[in-house]
């Protein structure tokens, strides 16, 4: 997802998508362990993804 996109989103849907990415991340961190993840650098883009996710979830709140 892009970050444009991002950032049109509202914030219960930014909440939304935090929980989704943050199961995800979960998910392929027992992959890995497990041995069966597919593609690895999956893991380093739902970290940059969450990462934006949770940049805008923070400027649309006003907390600084």
């Amino acid at each position: 997802m892009k970050l444009k996109e991002i950032v049109d989103l509202g914030l219960t849907e930014l909440k939304q998508q935090e929980a989704t990415l943050r199961k995800e991340l979960f998910n392929l961190r027992i992959q890995k362990q497990v041995g069966s993840l597919g593609n690895p650098l999956r893991i380093q883009a739902v970290r940059r993804e969450l990462a934006r996710v949770l940049t805008v979830v923070k400027q649309k709140s006003g907390t600084n």
